[in-house]
C-alpha cells in the first residue's frame, strides 16, 4: 500500500481498470467463509479460518484476508487457485477464472473492490457510474441484476474533502440500492472519519501491526462501530529480526509471521496478508492453534512507534 510516484493506476500494486481517468477501481483479495462468526474477538480459542465479523451494515466479513500486492497475471492467478485448494474462500481478481473453476458458489466467496481516488474533485454521478460498470469485470458469468459486490473501500483520503464527499454519496446510494453490500474506506484518519456524511463506514483499513497501531484511529473506530482491517501485517519483513518478536517466535514454535498474524487476530482486527507462495499461503493459515499469552501481547503491544514505525504510505494527515 504505497504511494505510487507515477500514474494514479498503480496504486496499491492492485488489478486496476482506469475506467476513465483519474476514476479508477481496483481488486482485493479476502478469505471468506461465510459459515462461522464471532462477535467477541475476546473469545480465541474458538477463532479458525471460517471466522467472520458482523459489521455495521449486518453482512459478515471474513477476519483473514490474502493479499496480492503487485502479483499479476498467471502468479495471481496461480496463488488464488492454491489457496482455493488448501481451503480458503476468496474473491478472485483476474475476471473469476479460478473461481468458476473450484466449483464454489458467489455466495461462499467475499469481494472487496477499491475506489481509487484521482488529484481532482469528481462528480458523484460520475464515480457512481464508473462503480456499476466494475460489476461486469468483477463478475462476468453473472446476470447483473443479482451481481453485487460485498465490501467497497474509497482507498485513500485524497485530495480533499470535497472529493471524499462526492465519493462517499456514491458508495452510499449503491449501498442504499443493495449492490453494495458494505460500504468503508482505507487510510483514513479520525478527522476524515467525523467529517464523512453519513452512513458510517463499515470498515476502515489501514496500516497495523506491533510498531505502528495507529491507536487513535482504532479507538474512534472500535467506538463507532467500525471494523479495522489491518495491511502490512508483516510489516513488510522489515522487522523480522526483531529480538521481542524472535523470542516470542521461539517461545510458540511458530515463525514470526504467524506471530504477528496472531496478534493482529486477537487485537481484533481483520489482517490482510500477501502472499503468493504457496507454502506461505499454507503457513499464513496455520495460526488457530495456539493464543498468544497476556504478557507476549503486551511485550508487542510496547513496540509501538507510532508514525515512526509505519513502513508505507500513510495519507491519514491529508487535508
Amino acid at each position: 500500500m504505497e504511494e505510487p510516484t507515477g500514474d494514479a493506476s498503480a496504486f496499491n500494486g492492485r488489478d486496476v481498470t482506469d475506467l476513465s481517468p483519474p476514476l479508477k477501481v481496483g481488486v482485493d483479495i479476502i478469505i471468506a467463509h461465510v459459515h462461522s462468526h464471532i462477535t467477541q474477538p475476546a473469545t480465541m480459542s474458538k477463532l479458525s479460518i471460517g471466522s467472520t465479523l458482523t459489521l455495521n451494515s449486518g453482512y459478515k466479513m471474513p477476519l483473514l484476508g490474502l493479499g496480492v500486492y503487485q502479483a499479476r497475471g498467471d502468479e495471481c492467478r496461480d496463488a488464488v487457485s492454491t489457496a482455493l485448494r488448501l481451503g480458503y474462500r476468496m474473491s478472485i481478481p483476474q475476471r473469476g477464472q479460478a473461481l468458476s473453476g473450484s466449483g464454489l458458489q458467489r455466495d461462499a466467496v467475499f469481494v472487496t473492490t477499491k475506489f481509487m481516488p484521482g488529484h481532482d474533485v469528481p462528480k458523484s454521478d460520475d464515480v457512481y457510474a464508473q462503480l456499476r460498470r466494475s460489476l461486469p469485470r468483477l463478475q462476468p458469468e453473472t446476470p447483473q441484476d443479482e451481481a453485487y459486490i460485498d465490501l467497497m473501500l474509497i482507498h485513500a483520503p485524497r485530495p480533499n474533502a470535497e472529493a471524499r464527499t462526492a465519493e462517499w454519496a456514491a458508495l452510499a446510494k449503491g449501498a442504499k440500492e443493495g449492490w453494495l453490500r458494505s460500504i468503508g474506506v482505507s487510510n483514513f484518519g479520525v478527522a476524515h472519519l467525523k467529517a464523512l456524511p453519513g452512513p458510517v463506514p463499515a470498515v476502515n483499513q489501514i496500516e497495523l501491526h506491533p510498531w505502528c497501531q495507529q491507536r487513535d484511529i482504532v479507538a474512534y473506530c472500535k467506538e463507532k462501530g467500525i471494523a479495522v482491517q489491518a495491511y502490512c501485517p508483516l510489516v513488510r519483513a522489515q522487522r523480522a529480526e526483531d529480538p521481542v518478536l524472535t523470542r516470542i517466535a521461539k517461545k510458540y514454535g511458530k515463525t514470526w509471521a504467524q506471530i504477528l498474524i496472531r496478534w493482529s487476530l486477537q487485537k481484533g482486527y481483520s489482517p490482510q496478508v500477501k502472499s503468493v507462495n504457496e507454502w506461505r499461503i499454507q503457513e499464513n493459515a496455520e495460526v488457530y492453534d495456539f493464543e498468544l499469552a497476556d504478557e507476549d501481547m503486551a511485550e508487542l503491544d510496547d513496540c509501538d512507534m507510532g508514525a515512526e514505525g509505519a513502513c508505507s504510505w500513510n495519507p491519514v494527515d491529508t487535508p
